[in-house]
């Protein structure tokens, strides 16, 4: 398995590891099963220059299996046990639970699984790493305390891959269905404009047969929601974010956004190491290929490429924009 940034040795103030905490088990923790369909990005509308720099063509999977019920039923106690660190992302997310990994051993070898990362591969079709940035390994979205308030509003992700798990079971959950669009986020931007959501007719809400059950993304460019709840209940699910190894590829993530979600300690420094493991592939690249020539302009041009994720992270670090997209709902 490829790692894009290994994970830190050493853990940051303020992330106490939980007690009692197991030790995963891929053999008897995992179940993992095929998706009986893959949705394209071109099912959606998307163009095929649009999609030509991303990570991968592919939208979304149905639902396949991911935990056997032992591990359903381990990933439901350590949602439960880190509950108590909930707290919102922005307007986005009345509860979101980020930086678990820092805190528990089992979640962390879950999240960077080979079994779970082939798995992957094989429905992106193309070769992926977990998240460079650990705070993306996951997150975790719990029940607002207001029922009439979606779970998760409208939107797309700041990260460019994931896999959205169910840790509650959904046969007790009364509402929160997690429902995507049917279209393109570029039409998403237009309808929000209006003060429009995406009608029921362009959304799909997959169904989820039980607990560690779960559905590939293409995060930065499907649109999705969780919904409100109809009463109140239990409804926890869990994102694990990934990277595309290819560092060619359109960089897809807004890390910006997460300056009014995230602890600035691990932030800053979680960003910076993304950045220049983004600027680190494409400098090797430059390295490797760069002929010979006189066009001073061309050769200064490949290198502002190779550096442009360094250069943003800066720019964007300094600004300190503090807000988070979505498109409501």
């Amino acid at each position: 398995m490829a790692i894009a940034v290994p994970f830190p040795t050493t853990t940051p103030e303020g992330y106490a590891r939980i007690s009692n905490d197991p030790v995963f088990d891929p053999e008897r923790h995992l179940a993992l099963e095929e998706p009986a369909e893959i949705l394209m990005l071109a099912d959606l509308g998307y163009s095929d220059d649009e999609i030509a720099t991303k990570a991968t063509p592919v939208a979304a999977s149905t639902p396949f299996r991911l935990l056997s019920d032992e591990g359903a039923e381990i990933m439901l106690d350590i949602a439960r046990t880190l509950k108590v660190h909930a707290k919102p992302a922005g307007d986005r997310i009345e509860n979101v639970v980020r930086g678990g990994c820092y805190q528990s051993q089992w979640l962390r070898d879950l999240c960077m699984s080979q079994e779970i990362c082939d798995h992957l591969q094989k429905i992106y079709g193309i070769e992926v790493a977990p998240h460079a940035m650990p705070l993306h390994l996951g997150h975790m979205n719990f029940e607002p305390r207001d029922i009439n308030t979606s779970i998760d509003k409208w939107h797309h992700d700041t990260l460019p891959l994931d896999f959205v798990m169910t840790v509650t079971d959904p046969a007790k959950v009364d509402g929160g269905r997690f429902e995507y669009f049917l279209g393109t986020k570029h039409e998403m931007a237009e309808m929000a404009a209006r003060g429009e959501t995406p009608p029921p007719e362009r959304t799909v809400a997959p169904e989820f047969a039980g607990p560690g059950y779960a559905i590939a993304l293409h995060g930065d460019m499907v649109v999705h929601r969780a919904g409100p709840l109809f009463s109140q209940c239990e409804r926890i699910s869990m994102v694990n974010g990934y990277v595309a190894t290819d560092t060619a590829r359109d960089e897809q993530s807004r890390s910006r956004d997460l300056i009014v979600v995230d602890d600035p300690e691990v932030l800053y420094t979680e960003w910076a190491k993304y950045a220049a493991w983004r600027a680190h592939g494409r400098l090797g690249t430059l390295l490797d290929e760069l002929d010979f020539t006189s066009d001073h302009e061309a050769v200064a041009a490949e290198l502002e490429h190779a550096i442009l994720d360094v250069q943003r992270a800066i720019d964007e670090m300094r600004a300190q924009k503090q807000e988070i997209s979505h498109y409501g709902g």
